[in-house]
């Protein structure tokens, strides 16, 4: 591949209402060959749309269906020495249940402030307050 080749991929900030409390949760995964906590997210295939992908990868990574929302920030950054960009939307959970896979063996559903001190990178920190204010805007219960 061209180094200057950038690696588009998609991804969700998958959130449910909470079934403990009165706010919300968010989906994060673990993905033992990084040794890292994020938000569901990956690569394009060929001929994919931003938004397919997203839809996809929360289905793959997660085993959840969703209903995107609003658009997120995009996420520019190097990976493996290769610029990479990841589009993210807010993903509202509609069904579904987690199994554990070679690519995600673990899926928590935590509030915003345990998800975001769980999160590994600091960019997936800040999709949260991204959420959270698109969330406030359309009239949710936090």
């Amino acid at each position: 591949m061209d180094r200057q080749t950038v690696i588009l991929a998609a991804g969700c900030v998958l959130w449910r209402r909470s079934p403990f409390t009165e706010g919300i949760e968010l989906a994060l995964v673990h993905r033992p060959k990084w040794a890292d906590w994020s938000h569901p997210k990956g690569k394009l295939k060929r001929g994919e749309t931003f938004e397919d992908a997203a839809i996809r990868e929360v289905r793959e990574e997660t085993g959840m269906t969703c209903a995107l929302g609003a658009a997120l920030p995009t996420a520019r950054y190097l990976a493996q020495g290769c610029p990479k960009e990841v589009r993210y939307w807010s993903a509202e959970a509609t069904a579904g249940a987690f199994a554990p896979s070679r690519e995600v063996d673990r899926m928590a559903w935590l509030a915003p402030g345990a998800a975001r001190g769980r999160l590994t990178h600091e960019r997936d920190k800040e999709l949260i307050t991204a959420l959270l204010g698109v969330l406030r805007a359309a009239g949710e219960q936090l």
